[in-house]
């Protein structure tokens, strides 16, 4: 271990043996703190911040380098062993029940950054609506918070967790929500260490609040819900070579070509995009058309030149672009005039948007349960591997996801490439397969 690193770990041991430094700050005591918002005081709040500080920090040797969650009641009720959903990563949870972003910021110095983290997971803000902080305090608490975390290490990825739906009942309402969650997610873009992650539209019904089923009382989730908070999550961690560090094996269906070989994107590249009109009133939040003026050759690489598109451990994987919105497309180098067969399988994230071009026209692939179009899908396995089987004969598509018709009679040209295309969330690819058929 680093000199350096060591002493500065023996002096929070020292520190640890004070409970008295961890208790949380009087009330006299805030006027001199960073951040925005009354410190809560109810009991259970102030029990819990000054029992598990203190425990934090007399592991704080043992918690070096692990993936730290940081966060309120929502992430303390992840437990010490995270429900054993990240087999084979070390974690750490530092979520206190009732804390906000100001007792975040606060703490983040000695229980996050003190571990010198492998990467963090926010998810902050609830307590604060509750409370009736300010948006654009919370905002800006949130703010601080990533200038705190940049300056630490520039490079450490953070993965920023949409506030969850909740109800106005649990003094909550959707708009608030959404008008803050809009705010974080500005905090962040176009900052590539940072990943957002639509928590908000994962836990979501119709109405924009919480689903019953998964939060009993409207605002904490249960066992399932846990379930589906990590189902969102490891597709990320995969990206990020935390977990499904292994390729499998895969070798093409009798008849089948590979278009993906697994370890780079040989095979396929950028073709030159048509100049796009700028609008005469351009809109703060419309996605970014990438324009491609060049041909690019991805042959050998293990990802595209803008890195969107990666090649990791068998998937081909089209990464969360850090502008919110990202639309571009990956192509085929070669054309495909015969009638085929494609078979691949797809994993999107929360809310994730993309699309297959069949010589041209985008048959939509996304999150479908969430984004759309094809909603009523009994079959579709959210944030898991899914099945596309794609048929075109004669100028015509018909397209199946896990055996549930998508498209009957979709139009395609009669020549182009198969292309993927990039725009919001993150999607894989694996198991990209051609059949050409005799016509």
């Amino acid at each position: 271990m680093r000199p350096l690193l060591t002493l500065f770990l023996l002096s929070l041991s020292l520190v640890a043996a004070d409970p008295a430094h961890y208790a949380l700050p009087a009330p006299e005591a805030e006027a001199t703190l960073p951040g925005e918002g009354a410190l809560r005081r109810y009991d259970g709040y102030v029990k819990r911040w000054n029992s598990v500080r203190p425990q934090w920090a007399a592991d704080v040797t043992k918690d070096q380098g692990a993936v730290v969650f940081l966060g309120d009641s929502i992430t303390q009720g992840w437990g010490a062993d995270f429900k054993k959903s990240f087999d084979g990563l070390r974690l750490a949870n530092r979520g206190i029940g009732g804390d906000t972003t100001r007792g975040m910021l606060i703490r983040l110095q000695e229980d996050v950054l003190s571990l010198h983290p492998k990467a963090v997971v926010l998810l902050m803000g609830t307590n604060d609506i509750e409370t009736e902080v300010p948006a654009e305090a919370i905002g800006r608490n949130f703010q601080k918070i990533v200038a705190a975390l940049k300056a630490h290490d520039a490079k450490m990825p953070v993965i920023v967790c949409r506030i969850f739906p909740s109800s106005a009942s649990k003094k909550r309402p959707k708009e608030t929500i959404l008008a803050v969650n809009e705010l974080i997610a500005a905090a962040v873009k176009n900052d590539p260490q940072f990943t957002v992650l639509d928590t908000y539209a994962l836990f979501a019904n119709a109405e924009g609040d919480a689903i019953p089923a998964l939060f009993p009382d409207l605002l904490h989730l249960n066992a399932a819900g846990y379930a589906k908070w990590a189902s969102a999550l490891r597709p990320i961690f995969a990206t990020l070579g935390y977990l499904e560090t292994q390729a499998e094996e895969f070798k093409p269906d009798p008849g089948f070509v590979s278009l993906f070989n697994g370890k780079d994107l040989t095979g396929w590249g950028y073709r030159v995009t048509p100049p796009r009109k700028a609008p005469k009133v351009p809109k703060p939040n419309a996605p970014l058309f990438v324009e491609i003026k060049q041909t690019e050759n991805f042959d050998g690489k293990a990802e595209s030149s803008d890195g969107r598109y990666r090649a990791i451990n068998g998937r081909l994987v089209v990464t969360t672009p850090a502008e919110g919105r990202r639309i571009q497309e990956l192509d085929t180098l070669r054309d495909y005039p015969e009638d085929f067969i494609l078979k691949l399988e797809f994993r999107a994230t929360p809310n994730a948007d993309s699309g297959v071009y069949l010589r041209k026209p985008q048959l939509q692939c996304r999150d479908y349960l969430v984004a759309g179009p094809y909603k009523d899908l009994k079959k579709y396995k959210a944030q898991d591997w899914n099945e596309l089987i794609v048929t075109v004969k004669g100028g015509v598509s018909h397209a199946e996801c896990n055996g549930e018709v998508l498209e009957d009679a979709l139009k395609v040209p009669e020549t182009g490439p198969i292309g993927l295309e990039g725009d919001r969330g993150q999607m894989e690819y694996r198991r990209l397969q051609i059949k050409t058929l005799t016509k």
